[in-house]
Order: C-alpha cells, then structure tokens, then sequence
C-alpha cells in the first residue's frame, strides 16, 4: 500500500467510528461523582455533555473543590446535586446508576468498590488501584456484581491512536523486538514547602483515609500527590498506564516474565520520594519493553518527549499525544509518515469519546473498550517496575497467578496495610 493511500484509507476508517452524539434511555442515568477536582470536573464535563444522565451527587472531602464544581454544574445544567464530603453515605443515599471516581490514588479502590455492590457501574481513573491487589479486588467485584468499569485510558479511542494500531498490523514496520515507552521533562528542580494545617474547608485526615498518617503539605493537595508514594506510584503509574495499554492494545500478550527497574530522586529537592529518574527493562515472551522517565532533563534534540517508540525491521513508528503519530522508515530517502492528532479541549484528550462508549456498553449490556481487566492488566506493568524499584533487584512475575516467585520481600509489595478503619474488601 502506498503513504497516500493509506492516509486515505485511515481517514475513511476514522468516519466510519460511531457517532459520539448524545444516547438516551426512557428515565436519565443517575450520576455521582466522587473526587471533583480538575480531571473529575473534565470527565463530568464531558458526562453532561452526552445528555444521557442526571447529576444526583458530588463528593469531595475538600469543600473549596467541592462548592466550585457545584457551581459550574449549575452554569451546565438545571440539575440540582447534593454535596457529600463522604462518599459512603453518597452511595447509600442516593443509590447511584454510575459513579466517577476520580480521586488520588490511594482512594480509587475502595469508593469504586463499593459503588459496585450497590449496583453502580463506574467510571474510574487511571491507574486502577495504589497496589496490584488493590486493582485485583476491583476487577474480582466489576465480575462478581457484573457491572461495567471503564478505566480512563482514553487513548483506546483517539483516532490517531485507532490508525496507529492498523498501521502495526498492517506488517508496514516488519518484526517488532522492542518497544520503548518514555516521558520526559524539563522541570526545575524545586525546594520543599514546609508542612502546615490544611487549607479551611479541607479535611486532611479523610482525604488521607487508609493512607499512613502525615502532616498537610501544600506539595502534596492539589494536584502533587502523584510524587509521594503514599498516595501514588509516581510518574510511571501517571503514565505509564496510557502507554502499557498502548503497548497490551498491539500484542497478543497479557504481561511481562522478569521486570527490573533502577531509579532516583536526586534532582527534585521538593520534598516528595518518587523518582525523578527511572528506567525499567521488561521481558515479554517475543519483545522486550523499556520506561524511561526524566522530570528534568528532557532532551531538547528529540522530536517527541511522550510516547512510545515501536521498533521494527522496516522503520520505528513513534506513537504519540499531540503529535499523533509518525513512521520513519528505514528507507532514508521516504519522508517520513504523519497522521495527526484530534483531541479535545481541554487538557488534549478524548474523554467525550470513552463516555460514549461507556453508556453505550451499559445500554447494550457489553463490556466497554477500556474494560477494567484491561485497565489492571496495564497498570501492573507500572506497580511492577515499581516493585523491583524498591528492591533493588530483578523480579520474575506469574501473570496467570499474579505472583513473584521466590521473592517474599517483593510479594510483600503486592499489597498493602491500611490505616485505622479502612479495609480492602
């Protein structure tokens, strides 16, 4: 096939994806929302949008996020929520139809949990859980109470994302040995905030919930969890998720054998413990995977500083965010090939698309297309490196159990301890 007819053949491909208009049932969906700051307020956005539901509840257990995004809920729509700062007594209440979680971390398994044994399908953010058991009890309660979870790795549904996969298949790249997934930044290096109380509003010790014990840091809410392992795992459980699944969306296999994983934080002064800089080698049956991350040293030389490079006997093909995605040849005089990306604002994603989808999964009774054991199965491949980041080691890992064989230490890491009254289901 020629570039050009490829291109064309691409485009009438993407028109021919389902309309994303709005879907209706007889009586709207009754929809909540736990966790309502900015990327909640992004997938609500895009849940009013759709036209097939009815806000019935917002939760967040900071109430300056919490009386925003009520506000803008009344600038979008005549729906009146009621406001919870505890998601327990919002499911109980209002018996929700689909629940967003989009909290920290460290919160998504238990509010997603729960909302699925009261009969909820969930929208839940990516990564899907803080510990790889965390994601399994989550998968274990979507089958047990057949319910839907679409996990937010929009990227299934980007149509530059679509084409890429054609193009993989189409044999156009050759034999793929390696992919390498990869995101880097120039960030400066920072300096601590000192500790302090919590903004008024804001109940720290909830918002910590089954999370060790700490004082506030305003590094920390909003927004900076991500770099405290506490709460998350990181840059490469931010996202390295979209990736892993970019790379589980082209192979036939499910996970890695042996992971290991050498990282720092000798760069950001700022107080938090993720690493600044990781590399983490996968071994698959047929290829191998890279990460690499770097919060401060992106290289100004290279083209792209998101994405994943696939690696194949007649070019690489580099698939990525705004840039969409492009083949370079092996053939240096073929200019290279670009299928642009088409994404919405705000913050460049495809969220208006996976909604869609959603409700469409749910009316047709189907599991959607970021399922949530696609969503698991992506996000072990971050919390593994993460694993052998701790130990220092390499780790060999049974998929079909879920196991890492002859390593006590490292199994330890599977899971976790809660605190106080909080446990995993």
């Amino acid at each position: 096939m020629e570039r050009r007819t490829f291109i064309k053949s691409s485009a009438l491909a993407l028109s021919a994806l389902p309309f994303y208009g709005a879907t209706f049932q007889d009586t709207p969906y009754r929809l909540a929302l736990i966790g309502s700051g900015w990327w909640g307020m992004n997938i609500l956005r895009e849940a009013i949008a759709h036209g097939s539901s009815t806000v019935v509840a917002l939760c967040d257990v900071d109430e300056g996020q919490l009386t925003r995004a009520k506000e803008e809920v009344g600038t979008l729509t005549s729906d009146t929520p009621t406001l919870y700062k505890d998601y327990r007594d919002l499911i109980t209440t209002e018996q929700p139809d689909i629940v967003i979680v989009a909290t920290p971390d460290h919160w998504h398994a238990l509010p997603a949990i729960m909302a699925m044994q009261h009969g909820a399908h969930v929208y839940l953010e990516k990564p899907i859980g803080h510990t790889i058991a965390e994601g399994r009890a989550i998968l274990n309660a979507a089958r047990a109470h057949e319910r839907n979870v679409q996990i937010g790795t929009h990227r299934r549904v980007s149509p530059h994302n679509i084409s890429a996969m054609e193009f993989l298949r189409s044999g156009k790249v050759g034999q793929i040995s390696q992919v390498k997934a990869f995101v880097n930044y120039n960030q400066p290096p920072g300096s601590p905030n000192p500790d302090s109380d919590p903004p008024p509003g804001l109940d720290w010790d909830f918002w910590l919930g089954p999370a060790p014990e700490r004082a506030f840091n305003s590094r920390i809410h909003p927004r900076g969890f991500r770099q405290y392992l506490d709460f998350a795992n990181g840059q490469i459980s931010d996202w390295g998720p979209h990736w892993f699944d970019q790379v589980l969306w082209w192979t036939d296999e499910k996970y890695p054998r042996t992971i290991y994983s050498t990282g720092s934080r000798d760069i950001k002064n700022d107080g938090a413990d993720a690493p600044d800089t990781q590399l983490v080698v996968y071994d698959f049956e047929s290829f191998t995977l890279e990460w690499e991350h770097k919060l401060c040293a992106a290289n100004q030389n290279e083209s792209h500083n998101v994405g994943c490079y696939f690696y194949g006997t007649e070019g690489t093909l580099h698939l990525g965010w705004r840039d969409g995605w492009t083949f370079y040849s092996r053939n240096r005089d073929e200019l290279p090939l670009n299928v642009p990306a088409q994404l919405n604002a705000p913050d460049h994603q495809n969220i208006k698309e996976l909604w869609a989808d959603f409700i469409q999964a749910i009316k047709d009774d189907h599991r959607p297309t970021c399922d949530v054991e696609k969503g698991h199965l992506a996000t072990n491949i971050a919390l593994l490196g993460m694993i052998s980041y701790h130990v220092g080691r390499s780790i060999a890992w049974d998929g079909a159990t879920e196991t890492i064989a002859n390593d006590p230490e490292a199994s330890k890491l599977l899971s976790k301890d809660y605190r106080g009254e909080w446990e995993l289901p």
